[in-house]
């Protein structure tokens, strides 16, 4: 059992407080969702939201593994393990999902050679520590897209399924104490049960806590003007297949998660690059709810304040309003907490003069190294800020095309058919359709101060990934084929690459590339 639910006074008390929050009036949190859009729209009218530069900031999620140093032969290393809350507070990160993970999130920063300096210079001094913190309780945090190796002594199955009731509330052994993640499985809409589904994989749990598999980075870009949100946000959306395609890194699940008579031949072959897109939308979208998607085009930014508003309810929390400018409208910040698209729009800010509407996009897995999660990070800016302002073919691309090369970069990565326009409007793929993205994420980054040699630097990972065709999921499934033509069966082929991955992944993480991996 995990300790995040423990039988006795804390299950009780998680108990008693997800019966609070489900006792809250569902049409009554509604109105007032909607009262506080009109909120939002009033001060959209009056300029509040808008700012006189683009801002950016970065949400980066990890998960822990064993550093194996108490284990006998080396038994258990890089199996998963969950943080202890004390930890947590000592790094200074926030808690997720699950109890192995945690995550960090960034100052904002203005976009300019300097803000892009503090954003590194910050995850890596914050993470630095954590990995010293972490060290010494002999683990490690992993910079992955899905984890593969469950705790010792547990299937990933059990782990992820190991659920209690108690007052008749469902509350999932291994998730964190958030009461808004346990409330999603008890209340009056939640489904018997939810169903994770993905090439010759499916698994049925209590709880979402079959999420808990993945963890991502999420770069944010604050717009200058909130009028402008929806040309950003549409560009956002054609610029989302391209480049989830350059960062899938969830090409397996562990190993007894997969249906008992798929061979490894079928796991490769039919396998995704990136499934944790499949888990986030299978274990998420159940029942009534179609909660995470590939979101359609914004009309206005009245439109992005609606869809919020107009969101199928999961969990109707109560809030409490202070003295922040964002507690006028707080009831729709919460709502906004469970709006999972791809892309979507954000307005918040403790005070009017940092109101802020801006974009965050949330495709890309958490890379093998910092440089390639930043790379990320930049790319998105730098596409930002050239996209719009050069007025870029590719927002004609049609909705429904965009739609399919986000999910066909979730399926072969960059190996798949994905459609762009080039500056000249005319159709391109492959290695074309990378280059006019990554030389218009570089110029974006010009405009914002950066001289060439800067802009470059950011970007050269993906550039890289470009040049030599591998991707982190490429790299995963020559390393299980590998294991496997050497005569490993698939979990051990699977657990082999996954330990190489921390290995790798434990001298490069702060300082170095995914391209120095091979």
């Amino acid at each position: 059992m995990g300790i995040g639910v423990r039988t006795g006074g804390m299950s009780d008390d998680l108990a008693e407080r997800v019966q609070d929050v489900l006792a809250v009036d569902a049409d009554e949190f509604e109105a007032q969702a909607k009262a506080d859009a009109e909120v939002v729209k009033r001060e959209l009218r009056e300029g509040t939201f808008d700012n006189h530069q683009s801002i950016i900031g970065l949400e980066y999620e990890f998960y822990a593994v064993s550093d194996g140093r108490w284990s006998v032969n080396g038994e258990g290393a890089n199996a998963l393990m969950r943080v202890p809350r004390r930890l947590l507070e000592l790094m200074g990160f926030e808690k997720e999902l699950g109890l192995h993970n945690a995550e960090m999130t960034t100052s904002p920063q203005p976009l300019n050679p300097h803000g892009l300096r503090a954003q590194s210079s910050e995850v890596r001094a914050r993470l630095s520590a954590a990995l010293d913190c972490a060290g010494a309780e002999g683990m490690r945090l992993v910079s992955d897209g899905m984890w593969t190796i469950p705790p010792v002594g547990e299937t990933a199955m059990e782990y992820l399924t190991d659920s209690i009731s108690d007052k008749r509330v469902r509350l999932a052994t291994n998730m964190s104490g958030s009461v808004r993640y346990h409330a999603m499985a008890n209340g009056p809409t939640a489904p018997p049960s939810r169903t994770l589904e993905a090439p010759h994989v499916t698994l049925e749990a209590d709880t979402v806590m079959p999420e808990s598999l993945i963890t991502s980075i999420q770069p944010h870009y604050q717009v200058s003007h909130a009028v402008d949100l929806p040309l950003f946000f549409n560009y956002a959306l054609r610029a989302a297949g391209p480049l989830l395609a350059l960062g899938v890194n969830s090409p397996f699940f562990p190993a007894d998660l997969y249906d008992d008579d798929a061979t490894p031949d079928e796991i490769l072959e039919d396998g995704w690059d990136e499934n944790r897109i499949a888990v986030f939308e299978t274990v998420l979208n159940a029942g009534d709810h179609e909660k995470v998607r590939f979101p359609d085009d914004l009309g206005t930014v009245e439109d992005a304040v609606d869809r919020v508003a107009d969101d199928s309810t999961m969990v109707p929390m109560s809030v409490t309003r202070g003295d922040r400018f964002d507690d006028e409208f707080a009831t729709l910040r919460r709502k906004h907490g469970t709006y999972w698209r791809w892309v979507r729009p954000v307005f918040d800010g403790a005070t009017r003069s940092s109101a802020n509407a801006r974009i965050e996009f949330r495709p890309i897995a958490a890379q093998p190294t910092v440089r390639d999660s930043l790379a990320f990070q930049a790319a998105f800016a730098g596409l930002m800020e050239r996209l719009p302002r050069q007025e870029h073919p590719a927002i004609n691309i049609e909705w429904e095309t965009a739609k399919e090369n986000f999910y066909t970069a979730m399926r072969e990565g960059p190996h798949g058919d994905i459609h762009w326009l080039d500056a000249d409007g005319d159709a391109v793929a492959g290695a074309e359709l990378y280059e006019d993205v990554l030389v218009h994420a570089r110029d974006g980054l010009r405009l914002a101060g950066c001289s060439e040699e800067q802009a470059n630097y950011y970007l050269e990972p993906l550039r890289k990934r470009v040049e030599t065709g591998v991707t982190p999921a490429d790299w995963k499934r020559h390393r299980v084929r590998d294991h496997l033509d050497d005569g490993a069966d698939f979990e051990t082929a699977l657990q082999e690459m996954q330990r190489e991955y921390v290995e790798q992944q434990s001298e490069t993480l702060l300082e170095g590339a995914f391209s120095d991996w091979f």
